[in-house]
């Protein structure tokens, strides 16, 4: 029995909570935010939250992700717009009255009080002390698998218990919605990737609606549900993270999310979805081509390393050919980053398998294969 079928949490102190026959739990409705009342840090934003929806806002540093949680959580208010959460508008509720948990990068846990005194603060802030507090804290504890750690000071813990920690505290009241900024930046790398699984292994569990920030591409498209790229205040694509990852709607989430080798081409024939280009160095290549995408404007070839293969015998009619020479070759454990200068001009990079090739010499030649359906081809 999960913690939210145990206990009861809600409070009639609180003003916001998730309206279940609401299509989406979070709306933004044409939200802008200026803090010169000249430059827009997110401009023009319309974005859906779903109910019990794992989804993460990715993208650089200034792109406007951030703000957007503030302006969720209520720590920032928009220029414009409206953000509907459970159906109701919040631009002008102040953070304590939306129900909604926060998990932050520092974890901001209290020094001096002990882990139960931590996670019970929020329960306190709404009038619930005493044994039905305990019995909460308890179960929250449990629930992030600290159970004897009630009487530790933060201090005490390492930096993945104080996550668990603040965790905890954003869950024990039965929040609506939990904000998440960065929260396993301090982390270690094994330890970051250990976090993520536990993290979404919680939120699968017990069912909550959670809202992520990051700029690592690899904990976004791990965790998630929808992900949504940010560039310059605005969404360039949301979508789930296959999809993201394998058909990127622009150069920007092309080459934000993962690596991809992007090249210039010009377009040369069209037959159905697939279009026959030239890029600037020459090489004839096939690849999709979008229905949305402009033919008359410039465009950009994209193809994933992975997806490029070393070959020595015939190319099947589905697939590309690509011939140069070897630059350079970097052994990386499970497989071999293998730098090529392509015959014409151009420089491509495959990811092979380290099972699957030998050690090449700088000038050696070499031909790459790719699947046509694996190349991309996009606005410039």
């Amino acid at each position: 029995m999960s913690l939210l079928d145990q206990v009861e949490l809600r409070s009639d102190r609180l003003t916001v909570a998730a309206d279940l026959g609401a299509p989406d739990l979070v709306r933004f409705e044409g939200v802008r935010k200026s803090y010169d009342g000249i430059h827009f840090v997110v401009d023009n934003l319309d974005l859906q939250v779903r109910h019990g929806e794992f989804l993460t806002m990715l993208g650089p540093s200034g792109s406007g992700k951030t703000t957007t949680l503030m302006m969720l959580g209520g720590f920032e208010r928009p220029t414009l717009g409206r953000i509907l959460l459970g159906g109701r508008s919040v631009e002008r509720l102040p953070p304590e009255k939306r129900n909604i948990g926060f998990v932050f990068q520092n974890y901001a846990l209290f020094p001096h009080m002990t882990v139960a005194e931590n996670i019970a603060f929020p329960l306190r802030y709404r009038g619930i002390t005493g044994a039905a507090a305990a019995q909460k804290v308890a179960l929250a504890l449990d629930m992030v698998r600290l159970g004897s750690f009630g009487d530790r000071r933060p201090a005490q813990l390492s930096g993945g218990q104080q996550q668990r920690v603040a965790l905890a505290r954003a869950l024990v009241f039965e929040p609506s919605l939990v904000l998440m900024d960065e929260p396993l930046g301090a982390l270690d790398k094994q330890l970051r990737e250990r976090m993520q699984i536990e993290i979404k292994h919680l939120q699968t569990s017990l069912g909550i609606t959670m809202v992520y920030v990051t700029h690592d591409q690899s904990e976004a498209l791990t965790m998630s549900d929808r992900v949504a790229v940010f560039h310059e205040g605005r969404i360039q694509q949301i979508a789930d993270p296959r999809t993201l990852y394998d058909r990127p709607e622009n150069r920007f989430v092309a080459e934000f999310v993962g690596e991809n080798n992007v090249m210039a081409c010009t377009l040369v024939s069209v037959e159905g979805e697939r279009a026959t280009v030239r890029t600037e160095g020459g090489t004839i290549l096939q690849g999709m081509l979008p229905k949305a995408l402009d033919r008359e404007q410039d465009m950009i070839l994209a193809i994933r390393p992975e997806r490029l293969a070393l070959t020595e015998g015939a190319i099947p009619n589905f697939h590309n050919a690509i011939r140069g020479q070897v630059e350079e070759m970097f052994f990386l454990g499970d497989h071999v980053r293998l730098s090529v200068s392509m015959t014409g001009g151009g420089r491509i990079v495959a990811r092979i398998p380290a099972s699957e090739t030998r050690a090449f010499l700088p000038g050696e030649s070499v031909t790459l294969a790719c699947r046509v359906d694996d190349c991309r081809l996009l606005g410039s």
